[in-house]
């Protein structure tokens, strides 16, 4: 029988194949319960073109007290953010890797902040 973890990481094989079956750059995306991470990964996946995450110490700061990294507010922070990095990098248009989790909360509110900050996906 999988851990949850094992069934979440099934899940996201799936979709990680098909992306890199299209050979496009993707946006990837890990949750913790304290943070959430984001990631711009080149279309051959050998290297990371941008990355966000609420354990950087200017956000940490911003955010307040422990634990606050790891809600939706957070999340459109991050979604923000990553646009802003990727747009930076010279990346306009992705690949959106739930990485297995549901598109839903703060998977949802990432995707949703860099979707109106003007990455397309």
């Amino acid at each position: 029988m999988l851990n949850k973890k094992e069934q979440r990481i099934r899940r996201s094989r799936t979709t990680r194949g098909r992306i890199a079956k299209q050979s496009v750059v993707r946006l990837t995306v890990f949750r913790s319960n304290l943070h959430i991470y984001a990631s711009v990964i080149s279309d051959d996946g050998a290297r990371v073109l941008a990355s966000a995450s609420t354990a950087e110490a200017d956000l940490r700061k911003e955010l307040g007290a422990a634990g606050k990294g790891g809600n939706a507010v957070a999340a459109e922070i991050i979604g923000k953010r990553i646009a802003e990095r990727a747009k930076a990098a010279g990346v306009e248009k992705v690949a959106f890797d739930r990485a297995g989790y549901a598109y839903h909360g703060r998977v949802k509110a990432l995707a949703e902040a860099a979707r109106a900050a003007g990455l397309q996906f």
